[in-house]
């Protein structure tokens, strides 16, 4: 799996980590990132759908 190098806020980093470990959603900031950019390329997905910029073929798959 690539690794990917980001500058992110501290007040961010801060909110990030009180979601990973043992009492959170997350096990580390590796996954909480991951589901983060899945959750935005989603609802990115839906936006182009709904504004007709998104070509689907026979099967409902978008592309």
């Amino acid at each position: 799996m690539p690794k990917v190098s980001v500058e992110i806020p501290q007040e961010l980093l801060d909110d990030l980590d009180e979601h990973v470990g043992d009492e959170g959603k997350f096990v580390n900031r590796s996954d909480a990132v991951r589901a983060s950019i899945r959750k935005t390329l989603d609802m990115l997905d839906e936006i182009d759908r709904r504004h007709g910029r998104v070509e689907t073929d026979d099967d409902g798959e978008s592309h």
